[in-house]
């Protein structure tokens, strides 16, 4: 059977239309660019690195995106974004620094400026954007307010010396900072050195080792304590994390394997949630929760694992939980220190595994909060990762549904 030039045209120009679908359906679409700070080697003093990978928006697998830069200094130790996603802010704890870089459309971190401070642990950043908080000190803990001007660091509008009037003399360690999604308050979590003391005998009579303090925003950025500040936050409180409606607060408990739940209350106090507080894995360091704000995640360090639990919109307890013992079934690799939920379309979750060199993804039902492993996880990284972030690529919708 022979086929007319016209007819073998059609034939090929078929084919060609075929495969390409194919192609098309096969082809890899980028939601988010996951951050990853990590180091260059695993010695002291290796240089800090940020390593940026394209997750996938079929499969949430994550694959290498931009080139990996360095941190502006060593030991990174956490890192945030602002709320349009054009600025990413790294901690760098062994150089003492906030470095302050812009996000490109294609991922690509741009060194911008930065600020010096005695040992920062943890940062964050109002939603308008107009302001960057970070804790630091290792023998005193101090908040740290900086002016932000599209991006770029400004200067100190407002500090505040983290101690607790009974124990002055005590040593306050800060462990996490979280601002409201309204940018009402602040709220920063620390531990009483001198009382936390295992396997031997507290410095101090102090009773409480672990705090949570509380501040209110004020005009120009000042920062006022909340009534009832500092409140209390179990043994050694780990992380934070608020929900998008402003209406709670949580803090891990790193030695006591709970989370402590708190309600916010008129003027910014907190009141504890009468029915916590709630059981977690072994040694919980870092906590989410979804971009709609009805589940809750846990990373259980010593368990290697994430917790998944349903948050109750009436009261806000974490409840209903997914998986009961310790989150069977949501095994990340070896001690995991950060978790983040994917900002584009809140589907998928990844944990930074510090002594694994890695990062594990998990895919989010947006109906049972349930995990499942995503393909291929884990994915390496630079050594001892320890924090995450995550922005949208392009125009794909970025959920803001809330209860």
């Amino acid at each position: 059977m022979k086929f007319s030039k016209l007819s073998q045209l059609f034939l090929v120009s078929s084919i060609g239309l075929i495969v390409a679908a194919l192609l098309s359906a096969c082809q890899l679409v980028t939601i988010d660019y996951v951050y990853v700070a990590a180091s260059a080697g695993n010695t002291a003093g290796s240089a800090g690195q940020i390593y940026t990978y394209a997750a996938d928006a079929h499969s949430g697998a994550v694959r290498m995106g931009a080139p990996t830069i360095s941190s502006g200094g060593t030991a990174p130790v956490a890192m945030a974004v602002t709320q349009d996603f054009l600025n990413l802010y790294v901690a760098n704890q062994g150089t003492g620094s906030i470095v302050h870089f812009t996000i490109g459309d294609n991922g690509v971190l741009t060194q911008k400026d930065s600020v010096t401070l005695s040992t920062p642990v943890s940062l964050a950043v109002n939603s308008a954007g107009t302001y960057l908080y970070v804790v630091s000190g290792s023998n005193s803990a101090t908040l740290t307010a900086y002016a932000l001007s599209s991006g770029t660091i400004g200067s100190v509008v407002a500090a505040q010396s983290l101690t607790l009037s009974t124990y002055p003399n005590d040593i306050i360690v800060p462990t996490g900072v979280v601002v409201l999604a309204n940018g009402d308050a602040v709220y920063v979590t620390a531990y009483d050195k001198s009382a936390y003391n295992p396997g031997g005998s507290p410095n101090s009579t102090n009773p409480q080792p672990g705090w949570l303090f509380g501040y209110a925003v004020g005009s120009g950025g000042a920062l006022t304590a909340v009534s009832g500040s500092p409140y209390d936050a179990g043994v050694k409180p780990s992380a934070l994390a608020t929900d998008p409606t402003d209406r709670f607060v949580y803090a891990t408990d790193f030695a006591s394997n709970e989370l402590i739940g708190y309600t916010v209350q008129t003027g910014d106090a907190l009141n504890f949630m009468i029915n916590g507080p709630f059981k977690t894995g072994n040694e919980p360091s870092a906590v989410t929760i979804d971009p709609r704000g009805i589940y809750i995640y846990l990373t259980n360090s010593l368990d290697s694992t994430v917790s998944a639990n349903t948050i109750s919109l009436p009261t806000g307890t974490p409840s209903g939980v997914v998986s009961a013992t310790s989150g069977s079934g949501n095994a990340t690799e070896t001690q995991p220190v950060a978790i983040i939920v994917d900002p584009a379309l809140g589907r998928y979750v990844y944990t930074a595994n510090y002594l694994d060199n890695s990062v594990s993804g998990f895919r989010l039902n947006s109906s049972t909060g349930a995990l499942t492993a995503t393909e291929a996880t884990p994915y390496p990284t630079g050594a001892n990762p320890t924090a995450l972030a995550a922005v949208p690529h392009g125009n794909h919708a970025i959920q803001v549904t809330t209860p």
